[in-house]
């Protein structure tokens, strides 16, 4: 890589942080972060700069901006406007800050209020630049379009190619043959009330072998047998890369004759698996298993709040008979797994999450938050386990294997974050120059946190601070759940990934002629490309929420509400809300009449006439000055003096 040359922005990571592409560099194309310098122009995707790089790591280059230099998409979503002037889209992303004008011949005869996707014509140095429509996607009305917008603006594949849902129609169930039969076990499946696809089911009871030991037994639908590599099944399910779920609606990776139903567990009926045995000591150590292609009938399909209140004593009649000989054996291994868990020391991070629900015509009937029961980690666990044995088998059978990996966080990151907890009075990050971090010096910050005004800022800056897990066949191990080796296994509906992982078991153990195929096919680029698709899925989600959030509150529009600032920038503070979890920008322009300095080492912004102080993790209270729908973005301004009580001590300038 050049010292100068010319980056052009791609997208937004989960982090928040600018990815970008090296124009007129020849070979592999490495990873690069955009970093803007103080006084950077801002930069949406598709936008070009002059850059100086910096290498970080093997294959990943830092990109400081210098000075732009143009470009701009080349097609655009939007809602297509008619004025007096004629026709005009207004651009569903935020990060494009114009709109474009449509000639009468070419709008493609959309109506007002329809989102369309268009193609950028040329640029006008007067006016607006001119865009020709080639889609029309639908009512913008609806409040089922949100999803809609989402799917195109972040390019998720939708409908299957008829090869690929013939492929899908004609699948026939599964017989025995030479599969053992676990028909007998009493495997159930645990998932969310609104799960529609069942691809994991469990069981277990107490070693007969070994006091205070567990056989726990998980049992994974068998999709390999249905997608076959190399077919046209095979390839969309490989183009998704995942399921994406939003609040009205899934985007499958496999189409819904399998997903929903032959893939699906459903209980009573019976079903291809791939199922592995567990043997679990009684500190929870995974001391052997073995992996067996089978033929299985779940025996109940139940929720994670049935389950937790059945073992909390209010049973139904569907639990009732279940509790003694399936759900307390579970709960049993599930105390063990959670020891070990506790021993090793993984990342143990408090993040809440919500969750949008919507009324029969598609409106939000209410934003709130998503439980965590003892049942949700009980499945958790139990699937850690599964992937970890997945993992080490296919390294004794010396298959390929495709592994969950999530590297050390990056120093730079570490320090930023000390510095950040120092200034709070939160200490106990800093390293000895060559010790390794570990999740348990992560842990320890987190146990100061907790009950000050400062545990759910730090919970969000620990994660931050953290490298971003991807797909693999270079064994990195797990930093996060602090394991050595880890694979997803257990999943295949809806993760290409576990696919991939439940063809090469078949190949190692010669379970059939449908593992992986001959030649192997190139592991990296598949890792890359899948890891791709799942940052694409969860982008195009979290737009979906910001949209019918906003659509949300934009009824409450003048409304007060208590918030928490959750980012400091030049441009102003990003806030949380406490009530919903919706996050939104304070313009510095509309902040109380000052002039504001900002400070990257406190992550504030001061005032240097009043010495007004908004850091990062104060609470805040905000007035809702704007709800947009379109973009999804919202607006607030300051309704009281917020300064801190406690404020930090100032560092002395460099």
């Amino acid at each position: 890589m050049p010292e100068i040359g010319i980056v052009e922005i791609t997208g937004v990571d989960l982090d928040g942080e600018m990815q970008g592409r090296a124009i007129g560099v020849d070979g592999e194309a490495p990873d690069i972060v955009v970093v803007a310098e103080r006084g950077a122009p801002a930069l949406g995707v598709g936008e070009r700069a002059v850059a100086r790089f910096r290498r970080t790591d093997a294959n990943l280059y830092e990109a400081r901006i210098l000075r732009a230099v143009g470009g701009a998409p080349d097609r655009v979503i939007g809602i297509y406007r008619v004025g007096r002037e004629g026709g005009r889209i207004e651009p569903t992303d935020r990060k494009v800050r114009t709109e474009f004008r449509v000639a009468a011949s070419d709008a493609k005869g959309a109506a007002a209020g329809e989102i369309v996707l268009a193609e950028v014509l040329e640029q006008s140095r007067m006016g607006l630049p001119a865009a020709r429509i080639v889609e029309r996607i639908g009512d913008s009305a609806n409040p089922r379009a949100f999803s809609v917008i989402a799917i195109h603006s972040h390019g998720i594949p939708a409908p299957f190619p008829k090869s690929a849902l013939d492929i899908a129609a004609g699948a026939k169930p599964v017989a025995l043959g030479n599969r053992a039969d676990l028909r007998d076990v009493p495997l159930v499946t645990i998932d969310g009330a609104d799960a529609r696809d069942f691809d994991d089911a469990v069981w277990a009871a107490p070693d007969p072998e070994h006091d205070g030991s567990w056989h726990a037994l998980v049992a994974i639908a068998d999709v390999a047998h249905y997608v076959r590599a190399g077919e046209a099944l095979d390839a969309a399910a490989r183009e998704r890369g995942n399921s994406v779920y939003f609040p009205d609606r899934v985007v499958p990776m496999l189409p819904e004759a399998l997903s929903n139903e032959l893939c699906s567990l459903k209980p009573g009926v019976d079903r291809a698996c791939m199922a592995v045995d567990l043997w679990i000591d009684a500190e929870g150590r995974l001391t052997r298993h073995r992996f067996r292609r089978g033929l299985m009938r779940s025996a109940a399909r139940l929720t994670y709040e049935e389950v937790q209140a059945a073992v909390d004593g209010r049973p139904n009649d569907k639990t009732a008979p279940l509790i003694d000989r399936v759900l307390k054996p579970l709960y049993g291994v599930y105390r063990a797994l959670e020891r070990a868990r506790a021993a090793r020391g993984t990342l143990d991070l408090d993040i809440p999450e919500r969750r949008i629900l919507l009324d029969p015509s598609g409106h939000i009937a209410r934003i709130e938050p998503r439980d965590r029961l003892e049942s949700h980690k009980l499945i958790e666990e139990l699937m850690i386990a599964a992937n970890v044995a997945a993992a080490e088998a296919l390294e004794r059978l010396k298959q390929p294997c495709m592994y969950r990996v999530h590297d050390s966080p990056d120093p730079e990151k570490l320090a930023a974050l000390a510095r950040f907890l120092d200034g709070i009075g939160i200490h106990g990050l800093t390293l000895a120059r060559g010790q390794v971090v570990r999740p348990q010096h992560f842990n320890a910050i987190l146990r100061r946190a907790k009950g000050t005004p400062y545990e759910r800022l730090v919970n969000a800056l620990v994660l931050r601070s953290q490298a971003q897990a991807e797909y693999s066949p270079e064994n990195l191990g797990h930093f996060g759940l602090s394991l050595h080796r880890y694979a997803h296994f257990t999943s295949p509906i809806r993760r290409y990934a576990d696919l991939l992982v439940h063809r090469a078991l078949i190949s190692g153990h010669r379970f059939g002629h449908d593992g992986l195929p001959q030649p192997i096919e190139d592991f990296k680029a598949v890792g890359a490309h899948i890891s791709m698709t799942e940052r694409r899925a969860a982008a195009a989600e979290r737009s979906a929420a910001d949209r019918y959030t906003a659509a949300y509150l934009a009824e409450r529009v003048g409304a007060e509400f208590s918030a928490r600032i959750n980012g400091v920038t030049r441009a102003g503070l990003f806030v949380t809300l406490d009530e919903t979890g919706a996050d939104g920008l304070i313009p510095i322009r509309t902040l109380p009449g000052d002039y504001y300095v900002h400070d990257e080492t406190r992550h504030s912004l001061e005032g240097r006439r009043s010495g007004r102080t908004y850091v990062l993790g104060d609470p805040v209270r905000v007035r809702l000055a704007e709800a947009d729908t379109v973009t999804g973005s919202l607006i607030f301004a300051v309704t009281e003096d917020s300064r801190r009580d406690h404020r930090p001590p100032k560092r002395p300038r460099p």
